[in-house]
């Protein structure tokens, strides 16, 4: 039994101490949090040191504004016995003091919001120029939504959130120190009355904060969670209403807006229940401070003055205490919001490879020696790939899906680095050199199209911004876009809609190959850049593809084989090998795989 309760006292012992550890490593957490921000916003710290100074002055000048109020009253000794020369001196002072406070107290402001907003600023630019250089992984395995939230309402929940924290802070801080010294040199029994009831205010706050602490971490979750959500259905409503799926996505939304609405719901119930309680305890010191001061009133131990500027300082001493707590919900959710910011901001970048060469003379050769990869450590996708690619040559590669064509092409463009072995061009391996030169030597046009909102000459010449229009207009004529573009109001200046949601499918992909034309990289990758045109346009297309393909390296990644028939190699693979190799010619000979693939694709083509 004995062995029974030490063991239980050690486990009591263990779990305060766990607590303990919690709580400070969560107060670490905090100043860490607040120690980033004025590190990432260096560059504007004077603004918030000045602020911290003009705080100061304007805290002086609401002490001593009550002190010659009091100081005022008490020039009226009696009926008819007023003490004039003194009582117009205290209104003068009183009169300059209030001046200066509102000068102090605006430009504070001021200063604080260029602080915050100047820094915000900063972050911002940060966290964008961040996702440029953090690896593809990681944007592929991040909500696109949830990415976009932390960019836009993070940030702007983290700049609202310190501005207001950084002067109720300020402000609470100065008033409470410079109002105590006051209190305490002009009666000290009044001071002890009010010290002594207001931490009650503090108490009840920091009940009510530990309780929606954990709630307004989860609503910035359950926020990201909207974004993501929302993000999703609407880059694919076409398909939503094309299964009948719309009421399914209506639930679905529901449950995370109900969550969402259950969580905030909490959080604003502990957040408000704050401001009232703290002030009722402030009404109670104020009435105390009252009673207490006309009982030393009416011993003659204090002036009627002072138990006016005692009641002024009994709001100005507990005021802060209450505008803090006001805050609190929005301190909490600006430190969490931050925490998610500097989750990318310190996610580690790609390698650099600043300090190698570009690729500068490339003739097109490609080589992949023993190469293994995949993108989970248990799951091996391609596993000892070898091939070898000469100048000029056409590489089809076709499969069924996920057998590694795409992933391919990610290790090609050096999106993805190997776990294993080596890819060279140009006899020169491609971690030696710059990944910036290595991707300008390649052009690559995608199933999926990308517009940007601009015009039509601004999205061709997206790889080369200062291309004449003559040679913007000879690429849209290789491509086969040209006529369709010269019947358009404004023609090459027409603006394309967010993502391109006024043309069609088959004109985005036109658009994009006629970028990619313009370049006229020694290498190109053509990632089913076909699948989504109509029959009759990708003859036209396949024509071009034809004449710029002539004298360059070229990976086709095909999902109609009739496409890739002329392809000087086609590598079937399969599970991240190349099962069979060859023309179309010698792989219908073999009658495998790949023969049973093409043969199938035409018996559906004649079927339709």
């Amino acid at each position: 039994m004995e062995n029974y309760k030490r063991l239980s006292s050690n486990e009591m012992r263990e779990k305060h101490v766990s607590k303990f550890k919690q709580k400070y490593s969560k107060r670490k957490n905090s100043f860490l949090v607040l120690k980033k921000v004025f590190t990432y916003a260096k560059d504007y710290r004077w603004y918030f040191y000045l602020a911290l100074l003009l705080d100061i002055i304007y805290t002086l000048t609401i002490i001593l504004i009550p002190v010659y109020t009091g100081y005022s009253i008490n020039c009226i000794i009696s009926q008819g016995n007023v003490n004039f020369t003194e009582l117009y001196k205290n209104m003068g002072i009183i009169a300059i003091l209030s001046v200066v406070s509102f000068l102090t107290n605006f430009s504070q402001q001021v200063c604080l919001a260029k602080f915050n907003y100047k820094g915000t600023y900063k972050i911002r630019d940060l966290l964008f120029e961040k996702l440029q250089k953090v690896p593809i992984s990681f944007i592929d395995n991040s909500s696109h939504g949830d990415l976009i939230s932390r960019m836009v309402n993070d940030i702007d929940v983290m700049t609202d959130g310190f501005l207001q924290s950084l002067a109720t802070a300020l402000s609470g801080i100065t008033t409470i120190i410079g109002t105590l010294v006051a209190m305490f040199v002009l009666n000290i029994k009044l001071s002890i009355v009010i010290v002594i009831l207001t931490p009650m205010s503090l108490i009840i706050s920091y009940i009510i904060v530990k309780k929606s602490k954990k709630y307004v971490q989860k609503e910035i979750e359950k926020q990201g969670d909207i974004s993501g959500y929302l993000e999703e259905y609407i880059g694919g409503e076409r398909i939503v209403k094309a299964f009948n799926h719309e009421d399914k996505s209506i639930e679905t939304f529901k449950a995370i807006n109900e969550d969402f609405t259950k969580i905030s719901t909490k959080s604003l119930f502990y957040s408000t229940l704050t401001a009232p309680t703290t002030r009722f305890i402030n009404g109670i010191v104020y009435g105390s401070v009252g009673l207490v001061g006309c009982a030393l009133a009416l011993t003659g131990e204090i002036q009627v003055g002072i138990i006016t500027t005692f009641l002024s300082y009994a709001n100005s001493f507990g005021e802060p205490f209450a505008d803090i707590s006001e805050q609190i919900s929005d301190i909490q959710a600006s430190f969490a919001a931050a925490n998610r910011v500097f989750e990318i901001l310190e996610e580690k970048d790609e390698p650099s490879d600043e300090m190698l060469p570009d690729l500068l003379n490339c003739t097109g050769e490609i080589e992949l020696r023993n190469v293994n990869f995949s993108y989970v450590p248990k799951t091996q996708l391609i596993q000892n790939f070898n091939l070898s690619v000469k100048q000029g040559q056409k590489i089809a590669i076709v499969g069924p899906t996920g057998c590694g064509k795409s992933t391919l092409i990610n290790l090609l463009m050096r999106f993805y680095d190997v776990n294993s072995g080596y890819i060279t061009v140009s006899d020169t391996p491609i971690k030696e050199i710059s990944r910036k030169s290595l991707r300008n030597k390649y052009g690559m046009v995608l199933q999926d199209t990308w517009l940007f909102n601009s015009t039509i000459r601004e999205n061709i010449a997206y790889g080369n911004p200062n291309a004449p229009l003559d040679d913007i207009i000879e690429a849209a004529k290789l491509a086969g876009i040209h006529e369709y573009i010269e019947k358009l109001p404004n023609k090459y200046d027409t603006e394309i809609i967010e993502g391109g949601s006024n043309l069609s499918q088959g004109e985005k992909q036109l658009i994009c190959i006629a970028r990619v034309m313009l370049l006229k990289p020694p290498m190109l990758i053509l990632d089913e850049a076909t699948s989504n045109i109509d029959t009759r346009t990708e003859k036209q297309v396949q024509q071009a593809f034809d004449n710029i393909m002539k004298g360059r390296t070229s990976f086709v990644v095909a999902h109609r084989l009739s496409t890739i028939t002329s392809a000087d190699v086609i590598l079937v693979m399969n599970k991240g090998q190349i099962i069979e190799q060859g023309t179309h010619a010698e792989l219908l000979k073999k009658k495998g795989f790949y023969a049973n693939l093409y043969n199938s694709q035409f018996e559906i083509s004649s079927a339709g």
